[in-house]
């Protein structure tokens, strides 16, 4: 008897590594690595506060809704060499397709010049973002149009710290990810990378 249940832990043990490995592989490939990114790394530029707030009154009243789950458009860090798929919402679901923007009464897309923000796991998606410094640029594309963004603050806060997720008066992207990257378990801790709005266009 006591056999037979060693047996059945030890193959239910083995299903779960496998299963929890095989998660794993699926999360992370959902990021394509081009090289080529950081070699050609664009150099963004500066525009006037004039020229965000006209732009931003445009898209606002055609601004789109989506459903949770629902693909939203393409996240690029340069820096890091990656474009990532972004899904709308945060739950863990949508988390395993790739990033998942937050659906909260504070933050918007980035289609509506509000708070925009984005979530990844730190042990498959957002591999690496902890390498990123204060300057270094971020796009994210909605409908065809690309939203360019330089990172001004990265700091690590409580994992129950809620003034993170606060409306904005100015456009602004952020990304959280659960820290320490190495953290066995439920990380106590986020690592916050926030970016101010930098200029838009519209995709070829």
């Amino acid at each position: 008897m006591i056999r037979k249940l060693s047996i059945i832990f030890i193959t239910v043990g083995l299903f779960m590594v496998l299963w929890n490995g095989y998660q794993w592989w699926i999360q992370s490939h959902v990021v394509s690595y081009d090289p080529e990114l950081q070699t050609e790394m664009r150099q963004g530029s500066s525009v006037s506060k004039e020229r965000e707030d006209a732009s931003y009154a445009v898209d606002h009243v055609s601004a789109e809704t989506y459903e949770n789950g629902e693909g939203v458009g393409e996240l690029t860090i340069p820096k890091l060499g990656k474009k990532y798929p972004v899904y709308y919402g945060s739950d863990l679901n949508t988390l395993k397709k790739g990033i998942g923007m937050y659906d909260t009464s504070f933050t918007t897309a980035p289609s509506e010049g509000g708070h925009t923000a984005l979530a990844g796991h730190r042990e498959t998606t957002f591999v690496g973002l902890d390498g990123l410094v204060e300057g270094d640029f971020i796009y994210l594309t909605e409908n065809n149009i690309e939203y360019e963004y330089q990172i001004h603050n990265i700091w690590v806060t409580d994992a129950e710290d809620t003034s993170v997720m606060v409306p904005k008066s100015s456009p602004t992207l952020t990304l959280t990810t659960c820290y320490p990257f190495d953290f066995i378990g439920s990380a106590p801790e986020r690592f916050i990378v926030q970016a101010d709005f930098v200029k838009k266009q519209e995709l070829q």
